[in-house]
């Protein structure tokens, strides 16, 4: 295992994620099979869970870490050097040999759909090696999100590190190993999950907000103090020891979903992190994923005019 030198800085808050060469390719629509369509515009970005997640933080001044994996090919470099560009640690990135680096194509259209493919190869996932080898600046941080796209066991370690040290414990997503879920839930502070990911962690539909509700509550009481979960089409459950509330999503012009869920999980991060209360925490997560939804590519712009403008209004206590 090869990991990127760098100085080692600890950080206040770390990412343990996905890493990603980011196509992102504008079309005025789609082309059915065997044929094709002009491209109005494209960028190749640092992208990916775990860096886009990265990034908000660093537009939202928190100091962070990333610990995930690149290839040792070009695709690597230009993205550590995008990201310490971004003033994103990278000490714990891992450059593994023989591998490519993982790519990302975003398709989207103007009516806002998108078409997205993945090639993820094995070797860009964490191990339980790889996380180990990150216990210092994981035990050290505030926060960690750990993302549990990645293999179960790698997440595992991730959340007994920094359970074990005292560090927030963000977990996003659902387990790719169900079997696991009942020790990573054990562990975490912090659960969000979409829709899907809600009901692959209770075996029920989360498709309106009193579901949601029982479902935050049942994920609550196998772990996590507070748990977010998306209602389809609606907007964000955030159930906590302060109460539960609803927040609709803000209305804006939506040119792009993608990388929405990640501006969210790390704006409340950053939140969190800094001891804001839960409703502005939740407000601001909120904005953050609006901001990220109006423009092509789940890479996030944050800004504190954008955060304002976009803040709701109002958040809907909820009865669990």
């Amino acid at each position: 295992m090869d990991v990127e030198e760098a100085p080692v800085m600890f950080s206040e808050v770390v990412v343990a994620g996905q890493i990603a060469r980011d196509l992102v390719i504008e079309v005025p629509e789609a082309p059915d099979a065997d044929s094709s369509a002009p491209v109005r515009h494209r960028q190749e970005l640092l992208g990916g869970k775990g860096a886009n997640q990265a990034v908000a933080l660093s537009q939202l001044g928190t100091s962070v870490s990333l610990v995930g994996v690149v290839g040792r090919d070009r695709t690597g470099d230009t993205l550590l050097a995008q990201a310490r560009a971004d003033r994103i640690g990278t000490a714990h990135v891992v450059r593994r040999a023989g591998v490519e680096t993982a790519l990302l194509v975003d398709v989207v259209d103007d009516d806002g759909r998108r078409r997205y493919l993945e090639h993820v190869p094995e070797g860009t996932l964490l191990t339980e090696t790889d996380v180990f080898a990150a216990s210092a600046p994981i035990s050290a941080a505030g926060s960690l999100i750990v993302q549990l796209q990645q293999p179960a066991p790698a997440a595992l370690l991730a959340a007994r590190l920094a359970h074990t040290a005292g560090t927030r414990v963000v977990l996003d997503g659902a387990p790719q190993d169900d079997r696991l879920a009942g020790d990573l839930l054990a562990l975490a502070d912090v659960l969000r999950a979409d829709g899907h990911e809600a009901e692959l962690l209770t075996g029920r539909p989360v498709d309106d907000v009193a579901a949601a509700a029982r479902a935050a509550a049942e994920l609550r009481r196998r772990g996590p103090s507070l748990v977010v979960l998306e209602v389809g089409g609606q907007g964000n459950l955030f159930a906590g020891p302060e109460g539960t509330w609803f927040v609709p999503h803000v209305e804006t012009a939506v040119v792009d979903p993608t990388g929405a869920g990640d501006a969210l999980v790390a704006t409340l991060t950053a939140a969190l992190t800094r001891r804001r209360p839960l409703e502005t925490a939740a407000s601001l997560a909120v904005a953050a994923a609006a901001a990220t939804t109006e423009h092509a590519g789940g890479r996030p712009h944050l800004s504190r005019p954008d955060l304002d403008r976009l803040q709701p209004r109002r958040l809907e206590t909820v009865r669990a």
